[in-house]
């Protein structure tokens, strides 16, 4: 037997555990009721019917014969990233500098290089929480985005790990180049994030959206674009991109939100200049706070260098 934990993803909140349950693990609507109906699925702690409502964020706990598990636990492809660095790991976390064009994991319409085919093809083991496709992974980066990034190794790390990022206990550290100055230098943006109400692949400030909260600060400001240092309350999909976007200060080289094609071509930035730049957390084995860096990556150097030059 073996006890897995996933997290309840927005997109499957209100549904019920036997159809929800099933598509986290690739299993039938059967086999799941027979799971529940047996005591083996338990919804924040608490033991659920098929028939139950699953909640958003809240995490199933579900005990898998070993047969079910190696079915579930499969299908994450093995390839070296190139350009991927483990800046550390241990027993219980691997932390990676994610480059450009990495996915955190496998997804419907994605078949590039992602971080957790890259661990395994390093050898490094991750844990076997999670839906299928992201066992291990507690927060993602955006393919597009570089930087810093932790992945669980132990199902007692993905769990305590899930609840920090869940608590807003984790210190988020992103910079990015946008356009124009923002105007106070210094401040916090506070606008709920949704999905787009025209666009299926975009976000958008919208009212009634999920609360989303964004601090910046002005580090160096340039002729046509200011390098941000922003730190996250909450962590929605785009959302540092969204909310600069609103201001009227896209990322720049994010054409998706706005940016000036013509800046983004002068610069040589093919792609939003955003970088998760530090993370830090509780250690899930001891406590303790750690904390790690990433440097900036070739492209986005070279356009900051770029800019200082016509200063």
């Amino acid at each position: 037997m073996s006890e897995r934990m996933l997290p309840v993803p927005d997109g499957l909140d209100g549904m019920r555990v036997d159809a929800g349950l099933a598509k986290l693990l690739g299993m039938s609507r059967t086999a799941v009721a027979e799971l529940a109906a047996d005591g083996k699925v338990l919804l924040d702690g608490e033991r659920v019917g098929k028939s139950d409502r699953m909640v958003a964020a809240s995490v199933l706990e579900v005990t898998l014969p070993e047969a079910d598990r190696q079915a579930a636990v499969t299908g994450v492809e093995e390839v070296p990233v190139p350009g991927l660095r483990v800046l550390h790991s241990d027993d219980h976390i691997a932390v990676v500098d994610k480059p450009v064009g990495v996915a955190a994991h496998p997804s419907p319409g994605w078949d590039g290089p992602t971080v957790i085919g890259g661990l395994a093809a390093a050898g490094v083991r991750v844990s076997t929480s999670g839906a299928e496709e992201r066992r291990g992974v507690v927060h993602r980066l955006d393919v597009g985005t570089t930087g810093v990034m932790v992945v669980a190794k132990s199902e007692h790390a993905y769990s305590v790990l899930k609840r920090a990022f869940k608590e807003r206990t984790v210190d988020k550290g992103y910079h990015a180049l946008v356009q124009g100055h923002p105007d106070p230098s210094k401040g916090t943006i506070d606008a709920p994030i949704d999905r787009h109400p025209k666009h299926d692949y975009k976000f958008a400030v919208v009212s009634g959206g999920r609360p989303s909260v964004t601090h910046y600060e002005v580090i160096e400001a340039f002729r046509s674009a200011s390098l941000v240092q922003i730190k996250l309350e909450s962590g929605r999909t785009h959302q540092i991109r969204v909310h600069f976007a609103a201001l009227k200060h896209p990322c720049v080289g994010d054409l998706t939100y706005g940016a000036d094609p013509a800046l983004a071509k002068s610069l040589d930035v093919p792609r939003q200049w955003l970088h998760a730049r530090s993370l830090g957390f509780a250690h899930p084995e001891d406590g303790r706070w750690v904390e790690f860096t990433s440097d900036y990556p070739e492209d986005l150097a070279n356009a900051v260098e770029i800019l200082r030059a016509q200063n």
